[in-house]
């Protein structure tokens, strides 16, 4: 707790230097137009760049409107307000020393009446705790707002099929993917996903539909570690242990050469080679002796 009223001292007495010194400071002549013209300048700006995010979309027509009013209704007020201050050539003291005395107490006074005084203590500190019940709630409420809109937001789709999928439910997991597949074909982690989900809803075989999923992920990015997981997985299943060290060997080279990853990395490169000089050795010659 004193922590804390120490560094809300310190913030204070920051706030005070900023705001104080104009106050207390005469301003030269042409100082409120130079003002006004570098206002008016910034203005501009930020009424270009509402006009650009209502051109792509990002606004809609009401908050477009809104905020062009706001940026006017300010517009207007510094320009007056330009016009008032040049009016009145001594600073503004009683105001400074009303600001300096009114900012601590005010301060404190609202903190005290509104504040949480508990919650400065340590064992307050922990972020609070959220259930199984209260996560299972939160998919149930996305699944039903995507069932309601299936086309409106692919996005929204992806977030479902991961929560279903970190849950365990692998199934209800890949059919989340489906439905957000022209998005998913163009990711490879979200491949990766979806090839890894769809594995574990059959049992955790990688043959058939995730083997084409990570060969579409490796082709969007060739050296993206969890796909060349999964394809030196899905290679060495299918007993193709040549291929699989070989996608192995080029996740290997992403790893830190002492860490346990790159350890047990190589361990499973040696095996899969291993593996691979012995199927070679069993392979009948081809060819007729002369």
């Amino acid at each position: 707790m004193t922590g804390f009223l120490v560094a809300a001292a310190i913030l204070v007495a920051v706030t005070l230097l900023l705001l104080l010194p104009p106050l207390l400071r005469q301003r030269s002549p042409g100082a409120e137009a130079s003002r006004t013209a570098i206002n008016a300048g910034i203005y501009r700006d930020e009424l270009a760049e509402l006009e650009r995010d209502f051109a792509s979309g990002s606004l809609t027509q009401a908050d477009y409107e809104e905020s062009r009013r706001e940026l006017q209704r300010r517009l207007l007020e510094d320009a007056g307000g330009g016009d008032a201050a040049g009016a009145k050539a001594q600073p503004a003291r009683k105001s400074a020393l009303l600001i300096g005395l009114a900012l601590p107490i005010a301060g404190a006074l609202i903190y005290f009446a509104l504040g949480n005084i508990p919650a400065l203590t340590p064992e307050s500190a922990q972020p609070p705790k959220v259930t199984a019940k209260e996560i299972e709630d939160m998919v149930a409420r996305l699944a039903a707002r995507m069932e309601q809109n299936p086309d409106s937001d692919p996005k929204g789709w992806v977030m479902l099929a991961r929560s279903y999928k970190a849950m365990g439910r692998y199934e209800e997991s890949t059919r989340a993917f489906g439905k957000a597949e022209k998005l998913v074909n163009e990711d490879p982690n979200l491949l990766t996903d979806y090839a890894e989900a769809l594995a574990l809803s059959t049992g955790g075989s990688l043959r058939g539909r995730p083997s084409e999923l990570i060969a579409r992920a490796l082709k969007l990015d060739p050296e993206f570690p969890d796909a060349l997981v999964l394809a030196g997985t899905a290679a060495y299943e299918r007993e193709d242990y040549a291929v699989a060290a070989a996608h192995w060997e080029r996740l290997l080279k992403q790893l830190p050469p002492d860490s346990e990853d790159a350890q047990s990395l190589s361990d499973s490169i040696k095996k899969a080679r291993a593996l691979a000089q012995k199927q070679s050795r069993k392979k009948p010659a081809t060819g007729k002796a002369p």
